[in-house]
């Protein structure tokens, strides 16, 4: 049954509420938990599930993900398996991007019709869980609904986010709301008391079911679905089908977050070093894969780590590190001290001798300088932190866009590729 699974991951929009991490990527392939891309959790997902013909569907900001799906997800000889992307593309008969989660599935329900499948699995790109999808398409099955979509437990001042669905005894889905007013009365939609012994770990509160947008569908009923103009899943296609055919709702209870803000993103990977996390990466059972890059051991020379992950080829020298999350290739010199700071490492180590600007100045090294202090910040990638500098240490400046760094939520970023000189105050 595995083999008639073709799971499509769908690559994200602009990712606004992320920038400056998506100014030079898609959302799916921002950095996360040190090493990893937020892509490689639904991958993950899936490959785990044995549903391997996987394809991407992208279109914006996507180069970076191209490469990264490209040199990681290659599957043996032996394994009838594959991860592909499908960007936006104009032909005969459209010319246009995708207009939405639905509208990218019908363009390329051409290629997908060649592979045969009896069930499609859609995937969100840049969400943060872990889930047995091959229970979700067990239940599916059995349920005997034309699609399936998976739901958790929310309280009322949560369901303001949310698409909000109503059940009925069978957890069979009988009407959708988007995003109901905190104002407006709801009560009638809560789970029914008859179906609460279902839903893992239901307690009193969390009366409502939220739809995750992540969905099982018949092959057939999603050729259906899409025989139209609809361009979006959760605000068309769904209630539609809710109208016109079974919709069955899967109850989930694990760890999920919809990393849509920069605070969001914040929060959740810093809470990756937590000692008990609510997303364990420690779990052999469920891995979560990523590139191969077959980098050296980080090296210590004498620090002080406290609540952190510290990914591979890093080099840190008498340093501090509380609750921090520092990527590959992290060179962290001598001084200095970080404190709830995501560090989302390097793409090479630099080359002997001081690189310069186009006017002949000297760029601080790749990497932290010495006798830094950061707080409450996101380091992106192959930044240069000169000698000297405090960033956030004694107070963060108002959100904004500045000339070197940007303020959002109370989070200060220094983008991709920037050179803070030394002995910066920000």
């Amino acid at each position: 049954m595995a083999n008639d699974v073709l799971t499509v991951v769908m690559g994200g929009g602009k990712g606004t509420r992320l920038y400056p991490l998506t100014a030079e990527r898609s959302k799916p392939a921002v950095p996360f938990g040190g090493k990893y891309r937020l892509v490689d959790i639904p991958l993950s997902n899936s490959i785990n599930a044995n549903f391997k013909e996987i394809y991407v569907l992208t279109q914006f900001n996507s180069a970076s993900l191209h490469l990264h799906i490209n040199s990681t997800y290659i599957f043996d000889s032996f394994t009838k398996g594959f991860v592909e992307i499908l960007a936006a593309e104009q032909t005969f008969t459209h010319s246009g991007w995708y207009e939405g989660t639905a509208d990218a599935v019908r363009k390329n329900l051409v290629h997908f019709r060649t592979r045969k499948p009896s069930h499609y699995m859609i995937l969100s790109g840049d969400q943060l869980y872990r889930m047995d999808l091959a229970e979700f398409h067990r239940q599916h099955i059995e349920s005997g609904a034309d699609a399936s979509v998976a739901v958790l437990p929310v309280t009322r001042e949560e369901a303001v986010d949310f698409g909000i669905l109503t059940v009925d005894e069978q957890l069979r889905i009988t009407n959708f709301t988007e995003k109901p007013a905190l104002e407006r009365d709801i009560s009638a939609m809560k789970i029914p008391a008859a179906a609460r012994d279902a839903v893992p770990n239901y307690s009193e509160g969390r009366d409502f079911m939220a739809s995750m947008g992540i969905y099982v569908f018949n092959a057939d009923a999603l050729e259906r679905a899409l025989d139209n103009s609809y361009t979006d899943f959760g605000h068309e296609v769904i209630p539609m089908m809710i109208e016109q055919m079974e919709v069955n709702a899967f109850l989930f209870d694990g760890f999920w977050e919809d990393i849509g803000t920069i605070e969001n993103f914040y929060e959740t990977s810093i809470s990756l070093a937590d000692i008990q996390p609510a997303f364990n990466l420690f779990d052999e059972d469920h891995p979560i894969y990523t590139h191969r890059r077959d980098l050296p051991p980080t090296k210590f020379n004498s620090a002080t780590i406290s609540r952190s992950l510290v990914a591979d080829g890093c080099i840190i020298t008498d340093s501090t590190i509380d609750r921090s999350v520092v990527g590959i290739r992290k060179v962290i010199r001598s001084g200095t001290q970080l404190d709830g700071v995501i560090c989302m490492g390097a793409d090479y180590y630099e080359e002997p001798g001081p690189e310069r600007t186009d006017d002949g100045k000297a760029l601080p090294s790749v990497g932290i300088g010495k006798n830094c202090r950061i707080r409450h910040a996101i380091i992106d990638k192959n930044t240069r932190i000169g000698d000297d500098c405090s960033i956030g240490w004694d107070g963060v400046p108002p959100d904004g866009d500045y000339d070197r760094y940007f303020v959002r939520e109370g989070i200060i970023i220094v983008p991709k590729n920037t050179a803070i000189p030394a002995g910066t105050v920000i």
